[in-house]
Parts: C-alpha cells; structure tokens; sequence
C-alpha cells in the first residue's frame, strides 16, 4: 500500500514516465488512459461478461493455469522490470513473481470446485444454492508487490467468470502491463484488459455504471474515493488499504531476538510492505538491551547490506519529513534519520528513540525504513497504546506468557494478530481488514466468495394434467 499522504503529479498528463529510483535513469513511457479508454473498456468487458460467465468452470480454470505457466516462463523479465521501476532487490522481484504464479495456479485449483450449498427443505422440493459472478470487475493494485499482489484478484476474478479491468499503479506501469500483455492470450477477448493511468483513471472507471466490482489495494485516501464512488453506482468493493502495524514487545523474551524480528518488520523491502511494522512498544526492563541490539540492526544494513531504494523521490520527501517532524518534537535519531547524497531515492534504516503519539511517525503510515521506539513501563500500557489508532491491518506481539498472548489478539482491533513472528502464516488465509484498512477478504479461498454473487433455489412440485386434461 501505498502511504495516505501520497500526492498524485500524473493529473492531466498524457503519459507516465518512470525513471529508476537507484540511479535515477529513465526505464520508459506509457500512454495514460483517459475517460474514453476507461468507458470503451468497460463497454466491452461488459459484451464479454455473459459469455466468459457460461464458460465451463474447469474450462476457466484451465485457461487460468495456462496463464500461470506463461507468466512462470516471463518471470525473471518481470522480476527484472519491477527491480528498475520500484528499486525492489531483484530476488525479492523474482519471489513475488514466484508468489504470484503459485497463486494463479492455487486458484486455478479452486475455482472448479468453488460451489454451492444444498439446503434442508422439504422431503419432496430441492433447495440449493448457486454461485455467479458478479459481472465486470475493476482491479486497481499496488507497487510494493506489484505482480503477486495483483495475481491474487486476477486469479480469482477470472476464474469465477468475472470480466476484467486492471489497472496497475502509475508507479510501476511497465510491470502491469507487461503482467496483462503475457496473461491476456489466455483468455477470450474482452475478458482482461490493462490500462495505466494514475487516480484520474482510477476516477474515471469508477464513475462507470456498468462496473459491477471493484477491488482495490493501496491508500486509505484512495479506498474511500473508491466506496464513496461505488455507494452511487451500487458496485460491490473490497479494499486492502492503509496501515500502522504495532509491535508490542513484553520483558520476557530476549531482546536481541526482538530486535531482529523487529528489525525484519520495519527494514525488509525499505519498509514498503503492507504489514511492515511501524510502531514499537518496549517494556522497560528490556528497552536497553533492546534498543542498543535493533540499532546494531539498522547499523549493519546501512554499512553491510545496503536497503534498497524507495520507490521514488516523492516517497523519500514524504517518508523523511515524518523523521523531521518526529525530532522536532522530542525524538532522537540513535541511527539514520538523514536523507543521503547522490542519486536516487535511497533512504537509510533508521531508529528513532523517544517516540509518542504527538508525533505522526506513530499514528499514519510511513512507507519506509523507519523503526520509532516508545518505551513502557507495563505490557498492559503497551498494548492499550498499539491497539489504540484508526487502522487496523495487522498487530504483532512478542511474549512468552501465553495469556498475554491471549490478551492482545483480543485487544488487538485487526485482520491479522501475529504472536512471536513479524512476517510468515499458513498458506489460504483470509483476513478482514478493520477501520481504515479496508474491508472484505483480500486472499485465500474466500476471495472467490468476494467475486461471486450467491443465488437461492427453491424447487417444489408442480400440478400438472394427463393427456385427457385431468389433474391427478
């Protein structure tokens, strides 16, 4: 996701130009869709909807798999496209190209057997239920993961016989459509299209009545533009939105360990994950041994093994003057904090000590490598103060007192609660983001339950005549 301050530069612009964020280099240009490329779109995704709805289910599925493999077969051009465009390290890329054709494949899987229910009604009816898709759908996915974020939606879009409109981020264009250029042969025409645009597009399909879905990743801002769009055209939509993932972190458990689970969640990808951390609440009785480890931590990535770039110079404006707001009101830097020389759009691991909920480094996102440190005297003070916030993507909690565990996935108001480990889970699950994150299911099986419609049969006997007209 991107941050909530984000401001678009693209309004009126005929074309996007993407530069590198490593070096600063230009990797390419792409046309930006208008209103009448938006509406022809969905014009034909919409004359395409009742056939590709009609199409076998295992027929969909078997299209889906073999868009899979294709996409298996690009994957280090993809990898490779998303390094220069969003300055994601290339075996990161080259993973979540992996990520998303495992996921294409997955519900290749599912969508054959995503089925109805039978229901206890009478003995002489039959009552069921039928699954449908909700008609044409608009995908409009992030940057920070661009290719598995968006195999997801797609997947499950398509193979519940949705038509499809994506719309990848301005910021990495190239990816996006590069992802519908190689997945499009698979399908029949007007199943999948790709447009690249930034928000005036994003508006633009939004105010199409004939869209029947719209599933978003992103900012908090934008997910609100999109439901209070949909609320008038009656458009079903799901939203993976903003966070501000807390780690509270108790007085039992080793603090060099914390600090490296904690330095995992706040500097992997330069910090421009959805569930990255971006809060830390540490009990006193371990704060020291804590702070003094996690800033070895930072210390190490900036001499050692260099962070990544952001994904732009807009990012590190916005990420960098959440820093200088946090010191001038009372934090201290105890390792980075200071925007680099040279090119690109490099920012280093920081730490900032001396934390608090004055300041905007604790209670919006921020999209970057940043660790702020608030020490507390208690679990229970920790923990009032991360569930605390409008967000509610993801929490994490490091204990080894199992009730304190029980106690914060309770207090905790979000889709994922993760005790003892920042990043990692089970593969198929599903949660619902809270608040300002968004709403609905965004993965697993029940993603398909989102792009699809449920329909009630009832079917009871009828009176019927003999040949002669008589009734029984």
């Amino acid at each position: 996701m991107t941050t909530s301050a984000y401001i678009d530069t693209t309004a009126g612009q005929s074309e996007l130009t993407i530069h590198d964020p490593a070096d600063g280099s230009v990797v390419g240009t792409l046309p930006v869709a208008g209103r009448d490329e938006a509406a022809a779109a969905v014009r034909t995704a919409a004359a395409a909807r009742a056939a590709w709805a009609a199409t076998d289910p295992a027929a969909r599925g078997k299209a889906l798999r073999a868009a899979a493999a294709a996409v298996a077969e690009h994957a280090e051009e993809l990898a490779r496209l998303n390094t220069r465009e969003t300055g994601k390290p290339y075996a990161d890329a080259l993973g979540g190209v992996e990520a998303g054709v495992a996921t294409l494949e997955q519900y290749a899987e599912l969508g054959p057997v995503h089925r109805g229910r039978s229901l206890r009604g009478s003995m002489l009816a039959a009552d069921y239920t039928v699954i449908e898709p909700r008609g044409v759908a608009v995908l409009l996915t992030p940057w920070n993961d661009p290719v598995a974020v968006a195999a997801g939606l797609l997947g499950a879009a398509l193979v519940t016989g949705n038509t499809v409109i994506h719309k990848p981020s301005e910021r990495c264009p190239h990816t996006g459509a590069r992802l519908g250029e190689i997945l499009a042969p698979h399908f029949p025409d007007g199943v999948l299209a790709t447009l690249t645009g930034g928000p005036d597009l994003g508006a633009a399909l939004t105010a199409e009545t004939d869209v029947d879905m719209f599933a978003h990743v992103g900012s908090s801002a934008t997910g609100a533009r999109i439901a209070r769009a949909a609320a008038l055209t009656g458009a079903h939509v799901i939203r993976e939105n903003g966070g501000n993932d807390p780690l509270v972190i108790d007085d039992d458990v080793d603090p060099v360990w914390a600090a490296q689970q904690a330095a995992l969640g706040c500097f992997a990808n330069s910090g421009q994950i959805c569930t990255a951390v971006e809060r830390i609440y540490v009990h006193r009785g371990i704060a020291d041994d804590f702070i003094a480890a996690l800033t070895a931590e930072a210390r190490r990535r900036n001499t050692e093994d260099p962070l990544g770039p952001l994904v732009d110079g807009r990012m590190r404006t916005l990420v960098h003057e959440q820093v200088e707001e946090a010191l001038r009101l009372g934090a201290t830097a105890a390792e980075g904090g200071a925007v680099p020389e040279g090119p690109g759009a490099h920012y280093p691991a920081t730490v900032l000590l001396g934390c608090s909920d004055r300041m905007s480094i604790m209670t919006e996102e921020t999209f970057g490598p940043v660790a702020p440190v608030q020490v507390v005297d208690s679990f229970e003070e920790g923990l009032a103060l991360a569930a605390a916030g409008r967000y509610g993507l993801a929490a994490n909690v490091l204990t080894g007192r199992i009730e304190h565990a029980h106690r914060a996935v309770a207090a905790f108001k979000a889709g994922t609660v993760k005790v003892n480990a920042v990043f990692g889970g089970a593969p198929g699950g599903a949660a619902q983001p809270r608040g300002e994150s968004g709403s609905g299911f965004g993965y697993g099986p029940e993603l398909l339950d989102e792009f699809s419609l449920v329909k009630v049969v009832h079917v009871g006997l009828p009176q019927t005549r003999d040949a002669a007209g008589n009734r029984p």
